[in-house]
This record gives C-alpha cells, structure tokens and sequence, in this order.
C-alpha cells in the first residue's frame, strides 16, 4: 500500500468525529450508508473500505463545479475526504461522479456528502 494513501486514510479518521481509536485501530462508519469501516493502526484500509473524494477529482478543473471546489486547495484537502465503503464509493463513482456537476441530481448528492463530512468533522486537536 502507497504510504502517501495510508497518510490520507489516518488524516481522515483523525479529523471524523465518528471515528473512533483503539487498539485495533480506528472504527468508523461510511459517509454514506454508516456500514462499519476501519483502518489498522498503521493505515491499512480494512477490506472495503477505501477514501471517497466527495467532490470527484474530475470536477476540479470543470466550471460548473467551481462552487464546489474554490474552498478547496486541492482534491485532496481532507474536508473532500472521507471514509466510505467500497460498495459506497464505487457506485458513486459509476453514476454520480460520471453523471458531472452539470446533473442537478449529481450535484445534489455531492452537495449532501460534504454536508455530512462537515457535520462530521474534529479538528487535529480534538483528536489528541
């Protein structure tokens, strides 16, 4: 596993309100259908979980996603990132984030899923 991943993945429970640490590592449900997810201390991913860009890296450089993105200084700022299971993200990607932030629909779902991420969110600092 890329280390650069498994940063991105501790980041993101650090920062979850609903992730939990212990000695298994962090516990967390999905953004999108709260199914349990988790990663081990070191970051390894638990089998089905994976890092969901809420707003699809192919949006950033789409103008009809500009409202979106313009708080984000990149697509990996970790208030676009969240733990989501595998069968979450990867329906996501096959319909909503194909469809473009020109769907009403897409937009809408992307726009609900960053609402969740920052209801969601802990500072670094809460964490410790």
């Amino acid at each position: 596993m890329q280390a650069r991943l498994q940063r991105l993945l501790l980041e993101v429970a650090t920062t979850d309100t609903h992730a939990i640490f212990d000695t298994q590592g962090w516990r967390s449900k999905c953004l999108h259908c709260k199914t349990p997810v988790g990663l081990t201390p070191d970051g390894t991913p638990w089998p089905g979980t994976t890092l969901e860009h809420i707003v699809p890296r192919s949006w950033f450089k789409r103008p009809a996603a500009r409202v979106l993105t313009r708080a984000f200084v990149s697509p990996d700022d970790l208030r676009n990132l969240a733990l989501a299971c595998a069968r979450c993200n990867h329906g996501k990607g096959r319909r909503i984030d194909v469809a473009g932030p020109a769907n009403a629909r897409a937009l809408d779902v992307v726009v609900a899923l960053l609402a969740a991420r920052a209801a969601r969110w802990r500072t670094v600092a809460e964490s410790r």
